[in-house]
């Protein structure tokens, strides 16, 4: 997907059985600006879990899979949150 996109953060959620499952990739143009680890820290709360990862890849677990929508539309203020820094 970064190869597709060019340039860009994305954002991937997903659940199976009672785990809900976050992943986020920062294209390398844009890791001097954003971190996916810093994005998953600030949304990996939402879904209960907790995350981690590097600049350009990060991935994060939780046990609240009926948040996942709340997570992704969190997204764009976490991006601008992080960005403000």
């Amino acid at each position: 997907l970064k190869v597709k996109i060019g340039s860009g953060i994305i954002i991937l959620a997903s659940k199976a059985d009672s785990k809900a499952f976050l992943l986020a990739a920062v294209t390398k143009d844009l890791t001097g600006r954003f971190k996916a680890g810093e994005l998953i820290k600030r949304l990996a709360p939402i879904i209960g879990g907790k995350g981690g990862g590097t600049g350009d890849m990060a991935q994060a677990g939780g046990n609240l899979p009926e948040k996942l929508d709340e997570a992704l539309k969190a997204v764009y203020k976490t991006v601008k949150e992080v960005d403000g820094k």
